[in-house]
């Protein structure tokens, strides 16, 4: 073989190669969250909220269950609350979503379920106290129950499924007063 014959048989430049298999890997990463967003469904304005499991923290069950489906709740308005023990923004509210669940707990019409959001159990217990919250709450150490309801922003967040299960509204931010939570929850019916 002649040297001029080894470079006719080099083929395609490096470079060339190298932005081939970049688009390449690209295109399959592209495709992969597509398929993980296909398998991990969401929740939107409009639609039902898939389905998800709530493990109560002890002490602050639903009707002396340890934990239950969001389904289980269907014919009441939910309104869940995304928060988390070092969220300023979640202390704001968490004075008036108390008082507010004092309003709405005996008619056991309305159900409020506070999520933590990727918190420590110690963290979680303290704010509960520290706010004297009595509403139902449960973890969300794994983020499962918040990508479900596609938390959007951050905490505090707050979604109000209608008694059908759908999806009505989303509140990014605290709410600053129970008149802001009653017309909130009102947007179910």
């Amino acid at each position: 073989m002649t040297e001029e014959t080894t470079l006719k048989k080099r083929g395609v430049p490096l470079w060339a190669q190298i932005i081939v298999w970049a688009l390449l890997v690209g295109f399959l990463i592209m495709v992969g969250i597509g398929l993980k967003r296909a398998s991990n469904p969401m929740a939107e304005i409009g639609g039902a909220v898939p389905d998800f499991r709530i493990v109560y923290y002890e002490g602050y069950e639903y009707n002396g269950k340890s934990e239950m489906k969001l389904s289980d709740l269907r014919g009441k308005v939910v309104l869940v609350n995304i928060w988390a023990s070092w969220c300023k923004p979640c202390e704001q509210e968490a004075p008036e979503l108390e008082e507010a669940w004092q309003l709405y707990k005996d008619a056991d019409d309305v159900v409020f379920i506070g999520v933590d959001y990727v918190d420590t159990p110690e963290g979680a217990f303290g704010y509960l106290k520290k706010f004297g919250i009595t509403f139902p709450n449960a973890p969300d150490l794994q983020s499962t129950i918040s990508s479900i309801l596609n938390r959007q922003m951050g905490v505090p967040e707050t979604y109000l499924i209608d008694r059908q299960g759908v999806l009505r509204q989303v509140k990014i931010g605290p709410f600053a007063s129970v008149a802001e939570l009653q017309a909130f929850i009102g947007l179910a019916d």
